[in-house]
């Protein structure tokens, strides 16, 4: 008999190789879940989700290796570089990804999923690349994207808060939907402040950069945190436990959010 924080569920977690995604893989695992982990390497099944083939590819082999059972998916894949290959990751290799599982996801008796966005979701962004995201035209928002690296890496780096902003608003909007409500499927993502990663390391490694960070994202809870922190969540949303919240994005942050917009973000 297991207990309250064990599992017999099959997942499928993108990001896996690295950082929140492997971190939530070995949660999962150690609660006695099955996980295939799909990632460009150093996972179960490797495969590129900048690309529409790459995305259809990881999909059938990950639902293959699964044993063609999926309780919960969990995206986790993600980069944060000034180049428009960040918003190919960040929104379409999520989207359609899980647009293609969805399926298959809505046969289990307890589906779920959940995806990674960001503090820097609550960021400055280009509305024109947000909308050509929301539009689900891919060619159109690499077409934004890259204008906008060739700005320079100043206006390069809104790819990375447009992505984000870009996942939470398709969250809420696609929550509700037949193909996730209508399934009894809640959808969530978490929006993690600074996590201690390979993506932050070289970042945080000076003082510098540290006070840089922690200018754009305070957190006055206990700091930093670790990856785990954020896969705990995960591992709740995706339980089957959850069974009525939906179409949030939750800021796992250590009161950045708060300190940032205040007491009142409902005027």
């Amino acid at each position: 008999m297991t207990n309250a924080t064990e599992t017999s569920r099959n997942y499928i977690v993108t990001g896996a190789g690295s950082g929140i995604g492997l971190a939530t893989a070995n949660l999962l695992r150690d609660r006695g879940a099955t996980v295939v982990g799909v990632d460009l390497r150093g996972a179960d099944v490797e495969a590129d989700l900048s690309t529409s083939a790459g995305r259809k590819e990881a999909a059938a082999n990950a639902l293959a290796a699964a044993g063609g059972k999926i309780d919960a998916i969990i995206a986790c894949a993600g980069i944060s570089a000034p180049i428009p290959l960040t918003v190919s990751v960040n929104y379409f290799g999520v989207t359609e990804f899980l647009e293609l599982l969805a399926p298959e996801l809505a046969k289990s008796a307890s589906p779920r999923a959940a995806v990674v966005s960001s503090m820097a979701s609550l960021q400055a962004n280009s509305p024109e690349l947000v909308d050509a995201l929301l539009s689900g035209d891919e060619a159109a928002a690499v077409a934004v994207g890259t204008a906008l690296a060739e700005q320079g890496p100043e206006a390069g780096y809104l790819n990375y808060p447009s992505s984000k902003r870009a996942l939470s608003r398709w969250v809420r909007r696609e929550s509700i939907t037949p193909t996730w409500a209508g399934a009894g499927i809640p959808l969530n993502a978490v929006a993690p402040g600074t996590v201690i990663s390979p993506m932050t390391t070289q970042l945080l490694a000076t003082e510098e950069g540290r006070a840089m960070v922690d200018s754009h994202v305070p957190m006055p809870l206990n700091y930093h945190s670790e990856a785990v922190v954020i896969s705990r969540l995960l591992a709740w949303l995706t339980s089957e436990e959850n069974t009525h919240t939906t179409g949030q994005t939750i800021y796992t942050d250590g009161g950045a959010d708060a300190s940032l917009r205040g007491d009142n973000i409902w005027d």
